[in-house]
């Protein structure tokens, strides 16, 4: 039976809503060089898209998917002309994964420079194809049931491509720090992010991003690290700052194939969600149903210059500590965010946001992106004495954060590398050795244990 909620409660839930999913949804295009508030937009945007396909039961946020960060970069800097794309390649072929933070630099320097912007519109195109794929999976989960499909992408192959993810951001949010003042903003992001996740109660426990982003704010304000401009030579209402996307193989063979994981992501969060509100959203109103909505939403994002989007854990933890599970509250979060990303001072806010305060949001998240990695490979139990699992989770882990890249057609550039690689060779190792392969040896290691 849905609740009945007043008006007025549902505006508050909206605000709750829209505060839960904003420190995380405004970090992806301040670290990838898109726009704040078209990002903005596009959760909005994406949302409503989800609540209509969805047919509006399920109480879900739509907000910027970090899985996307490094490949949005790398892809960006590969479709780069000039000499940015010849410094990234000669750095990627160098250090793999590592390059993008070199590139980055000081303050994120890359996302900066006009070839990378130019090329933005390529990742944006790759960013289409992704939410086509899930369209694809989508499709295959309604015509063979998601066991079947979700028998291709089990914990032992999921795991360590997420790991490769968040170590691979790893130089990026060590890239915004450079001498000791930043490093001191950067530490009291960390330190009230801890404090608000570990010793706080209620909603606000739900939002500790969104106070490390203003506290270190305001102490980077008192160390002269702000730059005002932004906000001052902003309009008080501004069009966000939308453009079309191009398409170019070299960027959809590094951006798409992340729809893999975040496939899987999808699946977990869709089954929290449903635990929580008590319902099996799985089955009414399907899970095909879910990832055509997610799907839809990632293409409109990447049709207006947008990151993709993603079921946001954040948003779920709301609807757990206020108690209220209903789908509207989620859709006034983004009618919210759409008003907000229309307000030219607040996107100018956004803009002067020290590299510094970045950084330390960016330590917490992708350190807990790599740490969601390992929890899948403990929770599902993945026995590491078992030398097949060993051996895959090992050549998967070198491949992803090495960089390796397997030439396709090296004349145009085209190559398949680093998760979608990563991901393709657990796939496949996964489905070819037999999953008795290595338990003998484990036995007798348990034996003389």
């Amino acid at each position: 039976m849905e609740q009945k909620t007043s008006g007025g409660k549902l505006m508050l839930l909206g605000l709750q809503h829209m505060f839960a999913m904003f420190g995380a949804t405004v970090l992806v295009p301040l670290v990838t060089g898109l726009s704040p508030a078209v990002a903005l937009f596009c959760a909005g945007l994406g949302t409503l898209l989800f609540y209509l396909i969805t047919k509006r039961k399920v109480p879900v946020f739509l907000g910027s998917s970090f899985s996307f960060i490094a490949a949005i970069i790398l892809a960006t800097a590969t479709c780069a002309s000039g000499e940015l794309a010849g410094a990234f390649k000669e750095g990627f072929a160098a250090s793999g994964y590592n390059a993008i933070g070199y590139m980055l630099g000081e303050g994120g320097g890359i996302i900066k420079e006009p070839a990378y912007q130019a090329a933005l519109p390529y990742a944006t195109g790759a960013i289409i194809v992704a939410g086509a794929l899930y369209l694809v999976l989508a499709l295959l989960v309604k015509i063979f049931g998601a066991d079947k499909i979700k028998s291709f992408f089990p914990p032992v192959v999921t795991g360590p491509v997420i790991i490769c993810i968040g170590l691979g951001l790893a130089p990026v949010a060590i890239s915004y720090m450079s001498g000791w003042e930043s490093w001191v903003i950067a530490a009291v992001v960390v330190i009230t992010v801890i404090v608000i996740s570990v010793f706080v109660k209620g909603f606000f426990k739900m939002v500790p991003l969104l106070f490390g982003l203003v506290v270190g704010y305001l102490v980077s304000i008192a160390f002269g690290q702000v730059n005002f401009s932004a906000i001052q030579n902003a309009d008080i209402v501004a069009v966000p700052s939308f453009f079309l996307p191009k398409f170019d193989w070299r960027a959809i063979v590094i951006v798409a194939p992340i729809a893999i994981v975040t496939f899987v992501e999808h699946i977990g969060d869709i089954t929290a969600n449903s635990a929580v509100v008590g319902k099996d959203f799985v089955k009414d109103p399907g899970l095909h149903r879910t990832l055509i909505g997610d799907g839809v939403a990632t293409m409109a994002a990447g049709v207006l210059g947008g990151p993709p989007n993603t079921t946001y854990s954040e948003n779920t933890g709301v609807l757990a500590a206020t108690g209220n599970y209903t789908p509207v509250s989620l859709a006034i979060a983004a009618g919210f965010a759409i008003i907000m990303s229309f307000i030219g001072k607040f996107a100018g806010f956004l803009e002067s946001i020290p590299g510094p305060v970045i950084g330390g949001m960016s330590i917490v998240l992708f350190g807990m992106i790599a740490a969601v990695g390992l929890r899948t490979l403990v929770t599902n139990q993945v026995d590491f004495s078992n030398s097949r699992n060993l051996l895959i989770v090992s050549i998967m882990l070198v491949v992803g954060i090495g960089g390796a890249a397997v030439p396709i057609n090296p004349d145009s550039g085209f190559f398949l590398q680093g998760y979608g690689l990563t991901a393709v060779i657990g796939i496949i190792l996964n489905k070819v050795l037999p999953e008795k392969f290595g338990e003998k040896k484990a036995k007798k290691q348990k034996e003389t244990a």
